[in-house]
């Protein structure tokens, strides 16, 4: 027979906040956390050093979840290069039609952390770089004669989705951003025949 342990306030602030901030904005306030986590504000400071750090840690979890989740998304669609990248569009299609769905948490957080000296910021970067980074991982395997700059447009394309997934869903953006995707994937070198 196993016992689990309750998970302890700094792990419940995480949770708290990383539901509330997904569902409200960056602007829920630290008591409506506190409530949801059911701990006192003491705990805040202690784990976090205020609002500020916990918003940062949210983030970071957040990053490291998703990362996973691109990783996962293109193991699935087997060894090549193109389904893998393709399945990351497939993937994110199915996510913004989900019902709960609230839009890209990284750019909603650098849209409302006005400080650029907040550290969510430093957080939202490097999120977008690793998923660079595993983009042009892929554009390389494939022979992409522009791995770096395709790896960018991809991503500018994955930011793209998500935010018109979460406003102008009724534009159909995930059918549009998967064609300009293969349009990018597919570029080849002059007089390479595709």
């Amino acid at each position: 027979m196993s016992t689990r342990t309750a998970p302890g306030p700094r792990e419940r602030l995480l949770r708290a906040a990383q539901d509330l901030t997904y569902r409200h904005g960056m602007g829920v306030g630290v008591d409506a956390v506190l409530k949801e986590a059911n701990v006192a504000r003491r705990s805040l400071y202690e784990h976090f050093g205020g609002k500020d750090g916990l918003l940062a840690e949210v983030l970071r979890r957040s990053t490291d979840e998703d990362e996973a989740r691109y990783r996962q998304t293109m193991n699935a669609a087997g060894q090549d290069p193109r389904d893998r990248l393709l399945a990351v569009f497939d993937e994110l299609a199915r996510v913004i039609d989900a019902p709960d769905f609230r839009g890209c948490r990284y750019l909603a957080a650098d849209l409302a952390l006005p400080d650029p000296a907040h550290p969510g910021h430093a957080v939202t970067r490097d999120y977008r770089d690793r998923v660079r980074r595993l983009l042009e991982h892929e554009l390389v395997a494939l022979g992409h004669p522009r791995p770096g700059r395709a790896a960018a447009q991809l991503l500018l394309l994955i930011d793209g989705l998500l935010a018109a997934g979460a406003t102008r869903q009724e534009t159909d953006p995930a059918a549009a951003t998967r064609e300009l995707a293969e349009h990018v994937i597919d570029t080849r070198a002059p007089g390479v025949s595709r």
